[in-house]
């Protein structure tokens, strides 16, 4: 069998089989892609009136924030810039809870008390990543589904990949003079090959999610051969004479990170989960992006400051792989390219919805053309001998 007749049988399979997936996949990827700029557009309670003051402490925040979630378990405070509202969340993964309360900085006024669960981009976001499944089931789901789509994308290269000169034109546009089975054609093969160079990132920087052997194998390759080295947090510890301090100690952190962080965007400080769980800082110089910020770790009793061995530390001690694997989120939603990549992110996910559809038609087309085109049997006269009742 001529090896573009095995490729073409393998992408119909492939696609039968996870087109579904791959639509709800690519759709909600498509949704989530102006998140950020949607929400600042139509949820004016994220922004304040700037004021010539100083922002409240993150104790204050944490003290206004509990009293309309008593029996919740604060996360962490974001400050951002000057008319950003401040951001006090509540996270727990058993029981299960999402809280986000959003507060004026200078004054303290509640503005918004958010269910996550509840919240329309947090919704798609679930789908993107789970299917909307329990995320033990769903996770690894979606992960082999968008490995079967990276199959796709290969052998729908192979099958595109014109025999001579005088086909390759019609490979690259669409003729839209022609019938809707011709156009629908051109529309999977045509703006399937424009946009597979940028869908096949994305579903590579999905996988390093997806599966950590993909993960690794990825630092593996990129680090010269080290070990990908998995999030952890440094501890307290809990032996330690605490400073003496009338001051909160998340307080403290906080100016601390102002004074050596003047031009940060967003300061994010985390309280401590447990007993000897140390205070995370997160300081990041450009709030478009995530793959910048500063991860910074304290010992909650000595606030002395603690080293990790994982990419999720100081951003100037991580290395070229820590960097990239740090960069995954934002290339994979387009963030690390600004506005233009996260347009380019947007039509390249809609095409990928689009594909199982037309490649679903191309199918159906062919299967009804060769019923249509079967020749019937000739029929011949049956005697009343053979007929029975």
């Amino acid at each position: 069998m001529h090896i573009k007749k095995i490729v073409g049988k393998l992408h119909l399979w492939l696609g039968l089989t996870s087109g579904l997936l791959v639509f709800i996949i690519s759709i909600t990827g498509c949704l989530y892609a102006f998140q950020v700029e949607i929400s600042d557009l139509t949820q004016p309670f994220r922004f304040v009136d700037r004021q010539n003051i100083s922002f409240l402490l993150p104790s204050q925040l944490q003290e206004i924030a509990q009293q309309e979630l008593p029996d919740k378990k604060i996360h962490s405070v974001l400050y951002e810039s000057g008319d950003k509202a401040a951001v006090v969340s509540f996270y727990s993964f058993d029981p299960e809870y999402y809280y986000l309360v959003y507060l004026n900085p200078y004054t303290g006024e509640v503005l918004k008390v958010k269910d996550m669960d509840k919240d329309f981009f947090r919704i798609v976001l679930m789908g993107h990543f789970y299917l909307w499944l329990p995320p033990a089931i769903g996770q690894p789901v979606v992960a082999t589904a968008t490995l079967v789509f990276v199959g796709m994308l290969i052998s729908g290269l192979i099958l595109w990949w014109p025999k001579n000169k005088g086909a390759a034109k019609q490979r690259f546009t669409i003729k839209w003079s022609a019938r809707w089975r011709r156009k629908n054609y051109d529309l999977h093969n045509v703006l399937g090959f424009y946009a597979t160079w940028v869908v096949l990132i994305m579903a590579l920087t999905g996988l390093v999610w997806g599966f950590q052997w993909f993960a690794n194998a990825t630092y593996w390759a990129t680090s010269g051969g080290k070990d990908y080295q998995l999030y952890s947090e440094p501890l307290s510890n809990t032996t330690a004479v605490a400073v003496a301090s009338d001051a909160p100690v998340v307080d403290k952190i906080w100016h601390k990170m102002k004074a050596e962080h003047a031009g940060a965007q967003s300061i994010e400080v985390h309280f401590p989960e447990h007993h000897n769980s140390s205070i995370l800082a997160a300081i990041n110089d450009d709030a478009s992006t995530y793959w910048r910020i500063d991860y910074r770790f304290f010992d909650q009793f000595t606030l002395e400051e603690l080293s990790v061995s994982h990419q999720w530390g100081r951003f100037h001690e991580a290395s070229a792989a820590d960097k990239l694997m740090r960069m995954n989120y934002d290339i994979h939603v387009g963030a690390i390219m600004g506005l233009p990549g996260k347009i380019l992110a947007f039509f390249a996910s809609l095409i990928a919805a689009s594909l199982p559809v037309t490649g679903f038609y191309i199918w159906w087309g062919r299967k009804n053309k060769k019923q249509k085109d079967k020749p019937y049997p000739t029929l011949q006269p049956v005697s009343q001998k053979e007929i029975s009742y």
